[in-house]
């Protein structure tokens, strides 16, 4: 069969980034205000000619992680009849935990814990790929678009190894003040999920009536991610495009958000307390060093049974792809001042 590669929560570009990530503590006060800076996505083509093309907004130069949030991709509304829809074969994850949200279309997900679920929208399914797991993920044949978000959290350093786990979750919609909120991870504006994390988190889809305003109160040690998949979008009378995230400095209580469209905006919500670990990432695995990277991808092609094996997948798992010819060097967050 032909294997037609998207995504979900998964990386499969055939030459990966290395990246080696810190987050820098904040030795400043708290503001008066949100500090607030406008990351830009850049577009990252994944798999063959019908492929389709993510925004990535995490991990960039400018910022590599917003609490232990490492990796952010904005994909869809895709065409699944232009495109041929998703088909990716079984991969590992070392070091992570995977967020599957969709906004429409549906997704079947195997994985080497025996899980056999489905990604469906406004419904939250967390995998935890620490020593090691492998999935698969197909969409459905019912799907017409797929539109979501894939989004990656590291593990800390005590946790990294941790077994592997899936966990599904479907929050309710609470409605306040013009917005409608789904609390997929931690807890905002009274809601809260019961979804298990290792750190201190935040993730939330926000649907903002046209022209409402909501002002949500949030922990002031976490920093923040307020990402828009569509609408003009202001936070802290800063003005956002689609696509775009907005990376708001720790020290707030308080984040306001404003639609000044004529039709409702959707955003999601991230946050967290800084991640002050290094971490070092390269296709789907996270470690501490280029060492991690090594060993997981020998284990890997070795059909070690550090990930298990994806049973009902009908084809063969994805290859690793090469190393890089170099050791992976350290990129930084900027200081939060």
């Amino acid at each position: 069969m032909e294997h037609r590669k998207a995504v979900t929560v998964s990386n499969v570009e055939t030459e990966p980034v290395q990246v080696r990530c810190k987050a820098v503590a904040d030795g400043g006060q708290p503001t008066r205000g949100p500090r607030v800076d406008v990351l830009t996505p850049r577009d990252v083509p994944l798999g063959g000619p019908r492929a389709m093309t993510v925004r990535r907004t995490l991990p960039q130069r400018a910022r590599t992680l917003i609490g232990a949030w490492c990796f952010a991709d904005h994909y869809g509304p895709d065409d699944v009849a232009a495109t041929g829809g998703m088909d990716v074969a079984p991969h590992p994850h070392t070091g992570l935990q995977t967020v599957s949200w969709l906004f429409s279309g549906e997704i079947e997900h195997r994985d080497s814990l025996g899980s056999h679920a489905f990604v469906r929208p406004g419904e939250l399914n967390l995998m935890t790929g620490g020593h090691g797991i492998s999935h698969s993920e197909v969409s459905t044949p019912r799907t017409t678009v797929l539109h979501g978000v894939q989004l990656w959290v590291a593990l800390p350093s005590e946790h990294r190894h941790v077994p592997r786990d899936f966990q599904h979750h479907v929050p309710e919609p609470l409605r306040i003040d013009g917005a409608e909120i789904r609390v997929f991870l931690g807890s905002l504006a009274g809601a809260s999920s019961p979804v298990r994390t290792f750190t201190p988190l935040l993730g939330a889809e926000i649907v903002l009536e046209p022209h409402a305003t909501v002002t949500l109160a949030v922990d002031p040690g976490f920093e923040h991610g307020l990402l828009v998949d569509h609408g003009n979008v202001r936070i802290a009378d800063v003005s956002l495009r689609p696509a775009e995230l907005a990376y708001v400095h720790p020290g707030s209580g308080a984040l306001t958000l404003t639609n000044d469209a004529e039709d409702p905006a959707r955003t999601v919500l991230l946050g967290g307390t800084p991640f002050e670990e290094e971490i070092v990432m390269w296709w789907n695995f996270i470690g501490r060093s280029h060492e991690d990277i090594v060993r997981a991808r020998a284990d890997w092609e070795n059909r070690s049974d550090r990930f298990g094996a994806v049973e009902g997948y009908p084809g063969n798992r994805l290859p690793a792809p090469a190393l890089p010819n170099a050791v992976i060097t350290p990129r930084k967050n900027p200081a939060r001042h």
